[in-house]
């Protein structure tokens, strides 16, 4: 019988304030062990946590982003959540509980059969704990209480997720929404973005939830995704051999690839939570939202419909596009002035052969040494017929590596399009009687010999031949 995989996602999104959430401690990343922690961070005796208004004005840029003003709560608590861990020096994390900053929302995903809405259960707010290092210590553990008190949006969906792609699609899309309104940098790598999987397994068409097991501290979308699929087969395997599947806290090994026994699964009882006697409720008002909304930037859903409405962009084209804020503007500011073909071309462009390159020199599009001005130009002379489009990526190649404007490079290399009818003629007949074969292939129905016809006319032209130009001239000689 087929199995259906159930999950849930936990998402820690540090917040990107430059001090703490109860104290003016830095938040800085990669400052020596425990510089960084001030007296409330370390819990000395009788000091008092001071919320930091910047935390809670980017809690709300979220709740406006996944479902507007009523999904924010006007009234919220800070709660004490108990435990006792050495990298926790309260004993208690401040956190939210029954009454988190945002209660519901949604984002909306793309997977294999379209598009999927996935609802939120919840957002709150909580401070960090510190970190325990044991690579560096023989028989010990160190502590660097640095993270701790750094503000973070714990971000909870409900069980929608069905399988490890859809689990990965969410997270993608998460990652890329926090950043796009800026409430976080999405450093996977430093910690600011980290993800828990709650994975359970249940047959085909039961409607009841399989006993969940959370795998924590995936960071990196890669091993989301590895992760899941080896739990879920575990549970499945355990099922099948008659056993039960303990609910617990679990850990994924990348290197052998598996998932292993952390510890039980606490349920909210056990953390023992009350509110903090330390801290009134947060009552946000009416005005804080209006006048944060007025500052939120276009969201990526309202982009995509105008890329595509609008500007007549291809859907997968656009939603490369707005998959990242930063490429996202990189496109508008290519885009602006130009005739709507420049436009669509320039999308796509930005979409294939930019992204390309980044990826290769592995760098943001805030570090391309190409600019959009010059990719404005590059599409402007392939459209108005001055450069072929395997002229432009020889061109495109040359900014990349030694910088220039597509126009000084066109002079300087004599690179322009040869358009003149007689020209291109020429060339064609010259090609004709050295490929005899290939004309005789061709006329007895061998299509692929035209192509063959068509390569061999722009290499004699060194590219620079008018494409549509050489087509129209050689099927009408191939006709006579």
């Amino acid at each position: 019988m087929a199995w259906e995989i159930v999950v849930g996602i936990e998402t820690h999104a540090q917040l990107l304030t430059r001090s703490k959430i109860f104290s003016g401690a830095a938040t800085a990343f990669g400052a020596a062990p425990n510089t960084q922690a001030s007296a409330v961070d370390i819990a000395l005796p009788g000091v008092l946590p001071v919320l930091n208004r910047g935390a809670v004005e980017l809690a709300i840029r979220f709740g406006l982003a996944v479902g507007g003003p009523e999904v924010i709560r006007r009234r919220s608590v800070f709660a004490r959540k108990n435990y006792f861990y050495p990298d926790l020096p309260k004993g208690y994390q401040i956190s939210q509980f029954e009454l988190p900053i945002v209660t519901g929302g949604s984002i909306q995903i793309e997977t294999e059969s379209g598009s999927k809405t996935v609802r939120l259960t919840r957002a709150h707010l909580e401070e960090d704990a510190g970190k325990s290092l044991h690579e560096d210590f023989h028989g010990m553990s160190g502590i660097d209480l640095n993270r701790a008190g750094t503000p973070l949006l714990e971000i909870v969906t409900e069980p929608d997720l069905r399988g490890a792609k859809e689990a990965v699609a969410y997270a993608r899309a998460l990652h890329s929404l926090v950043r796009w309104i800026g409430i976080c940098d999405g450093n996977m790598q430093e910690g600011s973005f980290r993800c828990d999987a709650n994975v359970s397994v249940r047959r085909a068409g039961d409607a009841a939830l399989g006993t969940r097991c959370e795998i924590k501290n995936l960071n990196s979308f890669r091993f989301m995704e590895q992760a899941i699929e080896f739990e879920a087969r575990r549970q499945i395997e355990l099922i099948e051999d008659g056993k039960a599947v303990e609910q617990e806290t679990r850990l994924y090994d990348p290197g052998r690839n598996e998932t292993r026994s952390m510890r039980l699964k606490e349920d909210a009882q056990d953390y023992r939570y009350f509110p903090d006697p330390d801290l009134l409720p947060l009552v946000v008002s009416e005005q804080d939202i209006e006048r944060i909304r007025s500052e939120m930037p276009e969201l990526p859903g309202a982009r995509f419909r105008r890329f595509t409405d609008q500007l007549a962009i291809a859907p997968a084209t656009a939603r490369v596009l707005v998959g990242d804020k930063v490429l996202s503007d990189y496109f508008e500011e290519t885009a602006q002035g130009a005739s709507p073909e420049v436009v669509r071309q320039a999308a796509n462009w930005i979409a294939v052969s930019t992204n390309a390159r980044l990826n290769d020199r592995n760098i943001g599009i805030a570090d391309a040494p190409v600019r959009p001005r010059q990719v404005r130009q590059l599409i402007e002379r392939v459209v108005d017929g001055t450069i072929s489009g395997k002229i432009a990526k020889e061109i495109d190649e040359v900014m990349w590596s030694a910088g220039g404007t597509p126009d000084e490079i066109i002079e300087k290399r004599g690179l322009k399009q040869i358009s003149d009818t007689g020209a291109i003629e020429k060339i064609v007949d010259e090609v004709l009687v050295a490929n005899a074969k290939q004309v005789a292939d061709y006329r007895s129905g061998k299509e692929k010999a035209f192509n063959s016809l068509v390569g061999q006319v722009m290499k004699a032209s060194k590219g620079k031949a008018n494409p549509a130009q050489v087509n129209d001239i050689l099927r009408r000689r191939l006709k006579g």
